[in-house]
């Protein structure tokens, strides 16, 4: 897919975090799987799916109301922080291309912001890891705004903070809920592939201009 770096939409580019640039959602599946058990509670299929862009606090308030636990959703959150840390700051990686592609949209002067619905404290530990924090002007987590995605929240504050308009921005994202949340904003999305959410691989082609495997699929144009 081409991207053409003076194309007036492409004034600054907009990255969902899990999934997208970094891979990290079999991790996810993962801590779903050891929690769920811990609590000796049955793992429902589409978990994941039915959690994907949902902010840490709502994730949390789903998993209280849903399963009936008796944590607060602070709590839940801390355990949760705990489990994914050291997996974020040691083994996640960044997904093929990536880097590659920051590093163009860096020395072409593009603005980035990264608009995760992932916490802030696990963002940090990422950065440690991939060092993403080199290449974005704005970081915004999806727990600082009213609503998660599918809403548009996180990426029209990102686009202010950046002093970005909407139309101007292109965003890359994985999940079906946060391609909605980018066309919502008035952007124009390109759609990351991902097994976790392949499933939705249609509806994301039907909202987005164009889908990508991987950063290798993209061929940048001056």
């Amino acid at each position: 897919m081409q991207f053409s770096l003076s194309d007036q939409r492409n004034q600054a580019v907009l990255f969902d975090l899990d999934g997208t640039l970094v891979d990290s959602m079999g991790m996810w599946g993962d801590i779903d799987r050891i929690f769920m058990a811990d609590r000796k509670l049955p793992l429902p299929k589409d978990l994941q799916l039915s959690i994907a862009g949902m902010s840490m606090y709502e994730t949390a308030v789903y998993f209280k109301e849903n399963f009936h636990l008796k944590d607060t959703p602070e709590e839940l959150m801390a355990i949760w922080n705990d489990m994914a840390r050291e997996e974020y700051r040691n083994k996640i990686p960044l997904k093929p291309g990536a880097l590659d592609f920051l590093n163009c949209l860096k020395n072409q002067g593009i603005p980035m912001g990264l608009a995760t619905s992932n916490s802030m404290d696990l963002v940090s530990a990422c950065f440690e890891k991939t060092g993403l924090d080199q290449y974005m002007d704005a970081v915004i987590s999806a727990d600082q705004v009213k609503n998660g995605k599918p809403a548009p929240d996180v990426y029209l504050t990102c686009a202010k903070e950046l002093g970005q308009n909407p139309a101007n921005c292109t965003v890359f994202e994985d999940v079906l809920q946060g391609v909605q949340a980018g066309v919502n904003a008035g952007m124009r999305v390109i759609a990351v592939d991902d097994p976790v959410s392949r499933e939705h691989l249609d509806e994301k082609k039907e909202l987005a201009v164009g889908v990508i495997q991987d950063f290798r699929d993209l061929e940048v144009i001056k």
